[in-house]
């Protein structure tokens, strides 16, 4: 009797280590005997120990930062680049088999790619175009990694540093623009303002009396503030129209 209970433990023993758990985030690629023999869905499974082996994959998003690459843009400014790339493995097989380790396959393969991306475009493209070469590098990797089973669902550009010479040099022409602006927007407003003088100056003229008024109109909003010393100007119409009185008295009285 305790031969038959001893063998019926040894049994169970020798069933639970055959046993292996794939939670459900997993896949578990099987081999038998060194060859691929399927995959193992979340669950319980069988492994038949010596003759049969599983390694399990996760099969959840990762997110991996690259660390700062030295990179050349192509009119040869050197800069630092790092970013985030975010990739899953959709192909258990594949990322087995295919290639030993990958996830340092695919940070060695981002690293190259961020590096020949940021050497084809100007600094300029590089500051103002982020959003632009972040799509191209995971274009790129994602057609690379391919075949590893992996697929890559996003790249981020973090930070772009550059040398403390390229930062003030940058600095520097930021102002020139501003300043470029400036002189511009003012340049403008002068053009204008002196437009409106010009075609203020053209009514006035074709206008009789209109100068009289407006000079009228001037003297009665300086003489508000009574410390104002206002020096009156007579316009000529006033003028000519004394002088026209005065010769005619003069006819008159010669008579």
């Amino acid at each position: 009797m305790e031969g038959y209970i001893s063998l019926i433990v040894f049994l169970v023993i020798l069933f639970l280590a055959t046993l292996r758990q794939v939670n459900q985030y997993e896949r578990g690629v099987k081999f038998t005997m060194g060859r691929y023999t399927g995959i193992a869905n979340p669950g319980w499974r069988v492994v038949i120990p010596v003759f049969q082996m599983m390694r399990k994959v996760d099969m959840r998003i990762r997110t991996v930062d690259v660390p700062a690459q030295d990179a050349i843009t192509k009119d040869n400014v050197s800069a630092k680049i790092n970013a985030v790339i975010y990739y899953r493995v959709n192909d258990p097989e594949k990322a087995v088999i295919e290639v030993a380790q990958v996830d340092y396959a695919v940070l060695q393969l981002a690293q190259t790619t961020m590096r020949n991306v940021v050497g084809e475009v100007t600094l300029d493209e590089l500051l103002s175009q982020r959003g632009t070469l972040s799509q191209r590098i995971e274009q790129l990797v994602d057609v690379a990694t391919g075949g590893w089973g992996v697929e890559v669902t996003t790249v981020e550009l973090k930070d772009i540093n550059l040398p403390d010479s390229m930062v003030r040099t940058i600095a520097k022409q930021a102002e020139a623009e501003r300043e470029r602006r400036a002189v511009i927007i003012n340049s403008e407003g002068e053009v204008s303002a002196a437009q409106n003088l010009a075609k203020a100056a053209e009514i006035l003229s074709h206008s009789n009396g209109a100068l009289h008024l407006r000079t009228l109109n001037s003297i009665n909003d300086i003489s508000s503030d009574q410390s104002n010393t206002v020096v009156f100007a007579i316009p000529m119409e006033v003028l000519n129209a004394i002088k026209g009185f005065g010769d005619r008295c003069k006819a008159e009285s010669g008579k």
